[in-house]
C-alpha cells in the first residue's frame, strides 16, 4: 500500500492504492488506525482477484457471504470511517462487475486487489462514534 495526502488541513483527503495481492478491508482497516482516522469518506475504484461481499441476514444479526471466486471490476465502493470499540474501523459496500456483465455487490468483507485498488479518504475534523447495537447484531454510527 502507498499513500498521499493531497489536502492539508482539518478535512484531510488522502489517496490510497493498493497493491496486488493485499486484503482491501484489512489495508483500509490498518490505514484508518495508523492516521487516527474519526470521521471520513471512502470511495475507490479498482480490481480484485476474488471478493467475499455480504448480505446481512436480520433473523441471524449477522451477514451471509457471497463469495465471488473470479476476477471482477470494483465498480463503486463507498463507505465511511467511524470509531468503534477496538479503534477506527470502515464500513464499506461495494458493486463488482463479473466476466459475464452481471454484478454482485453487498457489505464489502474482504477483497483481494488485483491488480490495483484506488482509494480516496475525505477525513473530517469531528469523530463519529460506532455503538454496538445487541437488538440489531450491529455496530452502528450514534449521534447520541
Amino acid at each position: 500500500m502507498k499513500w498521499q495526502q493531497v489536502q492539508d488541513g482539518p478535512s484531510a483527503v488522502y489517496v490510497v492504492v493498493l497493491d496486488q495481492g493485499e486484503d482491501a478491508v484489512a489495508e483500509l482497516t490498518a490505514f484508518a488506525r495508523d492516521r487516527s482516522l474519526g470521521a471520513s469518506q471512502v470511495t475507490a475504484v479498482g480490481a480484485f482477484s476474488e471478493a467475499v461481499v455480504g448480505w446481512f441476514d436480520r433473523q441471524a444479526k449477522d451477514y451471509r457471504p457471497l463469495p465471488v471466486q473470479e476476477q471482477c471490476e470494483v465498480l463503486s465502493l463507498i463507505g465511511d470511517i467511524a470509531v468503534a470499540a477496538d479503534g477506527p474501523t470502515p464500513h464499506l459496500h461495494a458493486v463488482l462487475g463479473l466476466s459475464d456483465g452481471s454484478t454482485r455487490g453487498g457489505h464489502l468483507l474482504s477483497g483481494r486487489v488485483w491488480p490495483t485498488l484506488e482509494v480516496v479518504v475525505r477525513d473530517s475534523p469531528a469523530e463519529l462514534a460506532k455503538t454496538h447495537r445487541p437488538d440489531i447484531g450491529l455496530a452502528l454510527i450514534d449521534l447520541g
